[in-house]
């Protein structure tokens, strides 16, 4: 399992560093390993993740078990409700 979450370094919406820095917080505390993935490096990055994601228009932060999409925030907030988040990923 190779989680990866794409995210970014450079915003100035506060919802997004929230929702990042959640999904950060979250993941560490269950002790699973994840790789960060900064879309702000280049465009060609944030492209990968929006056709990861089949949506055009995806933001920060999205969750990928290797290159299969698993959800955004709100997917991944509702498995965290659910406890249901080894599931989800």
């Amino acid at each position: 399992m190779a989680i990866k979450l794409y995210y970014t370094t450079v915003t100035a919406s506060r919802e997004v560093k929230s929702q990042q820095a959640e999904m950060m917080r979250i993941l560490e505390s269950k002790s699973i390993k994840f790789e960060l993935i900064d879309i702000s490096v280049g465009g060609e990055v944030r492209d990968e993740m929006r056709n990861k994601a089949g949506n055009p228009a995806a933001v920060p932060p999205q969750l990928f078990n290797d290159d299969q999409y698993c959800g955004n925030f709100e997917l991944f907030s509702e498995a965290v409700e659910a406890d249901t988040v080894e599931q989800f990923l």
